[in-house]
């Protein structure tokens, strides 16, 4: 099989505007650094024993924020450890899972690592789901919302409706939900077969640390802690998870930060003739006038600023820009119109 492949991360990082992995331009908030040194300590003793394998404390930290007992939240080594264990945990060898297409690439890789079929949908011109049936057997289906890279997010209603067609596992995958006016949590107390996912690696800027969650019902949690790594989550990471998750004063205002830049840079494209899906991430899918998303990724890269294309037919036309600060979208912005 062939396996995912990342963004590019270059070797000599700090030369580069670097806008093709939606990462967040701003650091975390101060204490996570606080809360990985005291608990580091003088001599890095607590590093020796193990820790909490249940990351309780992240439990019932995320419980209290989003509004649900602990039992109904479960903590990762990032998403993506959550998205690999949903299909293991509900999902047997040669059985579906379905996904929309364009969306987390991902999904494929992992449906493939564990022998599932994959069926995947179309969207149509104005992002409906295309030919999804009334009663959906598959065992497990994947929504991104908001969709990445496309960045339009399905409305709470349309969610709603595709989990009452769901037969199997409705995970709805709200990686970039934090940049946007709406969640789908509501849905988990409403059906018992909707689970969302986070990551904090985007609007809490910690994809160094590979940090995620779920919420679902407990029984669900329950089948997700079988098969689990048991010590996934290190003693540093619960640390700077518990301190970012409690920060949410810095939260929101590097989110409305992200915000504020995507806006203007959204209207700046539009200036210079480029077509731009309104956006619900942290990033934007535009493309150029002459629909060559290549040439112009080209002239980004020599201009060492990098974004994101892809091969696919459905998106080579386009670029998914992340949004990193108001200087560097605006250095963006110039290197674009010297591309033409």
């Amino acid at each position: 099989m062939a396996g995912y492949v990342p963004g590019y991360q270059p070797p000599d990082i700090a030369s580069w505007i670097k806008l093709n992995t939606n990462e967040n331009p701003y650091p975390p908030s101060p204490k996570v650094r606080e809360a990985i040194l005291a608990e580091l300590g003088n001599d890095g003793a607590s590093l020796r024993t193990y820790p909490s394998a249940s990351s309780q404390k992240l439990r019932e930290i995320a419980g209290q924020l989003y509004g649900f007992d602990p039992s109904w939240v479960i903590m990762a080594n990032g998403s993506d450890e959550l998205l690999n264990n949903l299909i293991r945990a509900f999902v047997g060898e040669g059985e579906e899972v379905g996904y929309v297409h364009p969306s987390y690439s991902y999904y494929a890789t992992l449906a493939e690592v564990q022998g599932a079929k994959v069926r995947t949908f179309t969207l149509s011109d104005d992002f409906w789901i295309e030919g999804f049936p009334e009663q959906y057997d598959g065992k497990l289906f994947f929504l991104t919302t908001p969709n990445a890279p496309l960045g339009f997010a399905f409305s709470l209603g349309y969610i709603e409706r595709l989990a009452r067609r769901c037969s199997g596992m409705l995970v709805v995958d709200e990686a970039y939900v934090d940049f946007s006016d709406f969640t789908s949590l509501e849905l988990v107390k409403k059906y018992d077969n909707v689970v969302v996912t986070r990551t904090l690696s985007k609007s809490y800027a910690l994809a160094g640390m590979r940090l995620g969650l779920a919420i679902a019902r407990p029984e669900v949690i329950a089948a997700l802690d079988k098969i689990r790594d048991h010590y996934n989550i290190d003693r540093l990471a619960q640390a700077a998870c518990g301190a970012a998750l409690l920060d949410q004063d810095y939260f929101a205002e590097s989110c409305r930060r992200v915000v504020a830049t995507r806006e203007w840079f959204c209207d700046q494209l539009r200036t210079i003739g480029y077509a731009v899906i309104p956006s619900s991430g942290n990033f934007v899918f535009a493309s150029p006038p002459d629909m060559d998303g290549k040439r112009v990724y080209d002239g980004l890269y020599s201009r060492k600023i990098l974004v994101r294309h892809f091969t696919d037919p459905l998106l080579s036309f386009g670029l998914r820009i992340s949004i990193g600060t108001e200087e560097e979208m605006a250095a963006t912005v110039a290197a674009l119109k010297e591309i033409g």
